[in-house]
């Protein structure tokens, strides 16, 4: 008989707990802020995987995936060594060098093919970027 009367004491758990519309703004604030936090602002990209094999001797060979939000007439390419939304003219001409993908103090050459470009440093280190 006990058992009986606590039971019927219960409050229904399946109702929605009562909380202020304050709380329910701040929930919903930091729902959009998530959200929104997760897109990239037009015209720019970021890094999403770097794997370096340094396993041959004096040379290391680096693949990097970006993600890139680029505007209309842009695609992802490279400029100053980062990853950026260049003029989609350049990668459709395959002239690389004109997207300026090397450092500063770095000279650009096109490879015989088009299919890549290096960048020769001061003391003469060449870095090579073929596109795939």
């Amino acid at each position: 008989m006990a058992l009986s009367r606590k039971l019927g004491r219960r409050r229904n758990v399946t109702t929605w707990p009562r909380m202020s519309s304050t709380f329910w703004a701040a929930v919903l604030l930091t729902s959009l802020l998530i959200v929104y936090c997760g897109q990239l602002a037009a015209g720019t990209c970021e890094i999403v995987t770097l794997d370096r094999d340094s396993s041959q001797p004096r040379r290391t060979i680096a693949r990097q995936t970006a993600r890139c939000a680029c505007k209309k007439g842009q695609i992802a390419g490279t400029t100053r060594a980062r990853p950026a939304c260049v003029d989609a003219l350049i990668v459709r001409s395959r002239q690389w060098c004109e997207m300026t993908p090397c450092l500063d103090e770095e000279g650009c050459d096109l490879l015989v093919n088009h299919s890549g470009w290096t960048c020769t440093q001061p003391g003469g280190r060449v870095k090579t970027t073929t596109v795939s």
